[in-house]
């Protein structure tokens, strides 16, 4: 009996995975289950939950009110539509900034001799051995008004005689938005860097042959060949810069508020767990909404060179 079992390549199987999907079970599956149950709840004077079935939660978070100022029995209170749309918006230009910052910067890495490729590679990441909010208060240090930049911006005009005035740069959505983009960078620089380093050096000699020019090199088939590190790069950064807060509650002076400082807010602050639970839902459920249809679009990992 134990002979067959050990031969058996779906007993084999059942036995590799279970660790790990004890693991999912017990520490994603079943909190997602009582998150999903809190958030049909209603919360008691005390904060705590009262458990029930309401989806009073869900209505006031689509910005819908039953108790208006005015007198009516149904109005909109966008604050809520507001802060989805900017965590959206930031999520978004994020991507697009670490895309465009990181692909020259990986092809460099990639094409560079390969006794230099791990010195490039470790440069990159030495930045993330630090604490991540030590690295969010440098750039505090940098962006405010007698920080770093202004400091050198104003010696600069004084040489050349001019009056200069500070910038006002910290607690603004530009300033969240530079400290997303330089906590992210890596993620986006590393699986770019993985599929640029996989193409072979006789493609390129194949395309020179064949009298391509560099730059139609780069588009036919460079460019198709590192989609997958692209896709991968874009989860890897939009996902977390959805749910992320301590960026833009140090960057933002609490003034930029997104879905993860309202869902902190909730827990922590207005001790209202049914609408933090549900708030955590809905952002849960717009990113892979969101990671869903991109994937459809770009695949996950088939690399195709177009003809």
């Amino acid at each position: 009996m134990l002979r067959k079992l050990r031969e058996d390549r779906s007993f084999q199987g059942a036995v590799l995975i279970s660790p790990t999907l004890l693991f999912m079970i017990g520490l994603l599956i079943i909190p997602l289950l009582l998150t999903l149950v809190i958030s049909f709840g209603s919360r008691a004077p005390d904060g705590t939950v009262i458990y029930g079935f309401s989806f009073d939660n869900y209505v006031r978070l689509s910005g819908v009110r039953t108790e208006c100022d005015n007198g009516k029995s149904l109005c909109l209170d966008p604050i809520y539509i507001q802060i989805l749309s900017r965590s959206l918006s930031l999520a978004f230009n994020t991507t697009v900034l670490a895309i465009l910052m990181a692909y020259p910067l990986a092809y460099f890495i990639a094409r560079a001799p390969a006794r230099k490729r791990n010195t490039f590679l470790f440069l990159i990441l030495v930045p993330m051995w630090t604490n991540f909010i030590i690295r969010v208060y440098a750039w505090m240090m940098l962006l405010r008004t007698q920080g770093v930049i202004n400091s050198v911006i104003g010696w600069l005009a004084g040489l050349v005689g001019l009056h200069f005035t500070p910038f006002e740069m910290l607690y603004t959505q530009g300033a969240v938005l530079v400290g997303m983009v330089y906590e992210f960078l890596p993620f986006m620089i590393l699986p770019i860097y993985t599929s640029l380093e996989k193409i072979e050096l006789s493609l390129y000699e194949a395309s020179a042959d064949l009298g391509a020019r560099p730059f139609r090199t780069f588009l036919r088939m460079t460019l198709p060949l590192s989609i997958p590190g692209v896709v991968a790069g874009t989860i890897l950064v939009f996902v977390p810069v959805m749910g992320t807060f301590i960026v833009s509650d140090l960057l933002g002076g609490r003034q930029i508020v997104l879905v993860g400082n309202l869902i902190q807010n909730q827990f922590l602050i207005a001790r209202d767990p049914t609408f933090g639970s549900a708030a955590s839902l809905m952002l849960m459920t717009l990113t892979l909404i969101v990671t869903y249809f991109y994937t459809r679009k770009f695949g996950f990992g088939e690399e195709i060179v177009t003809a």
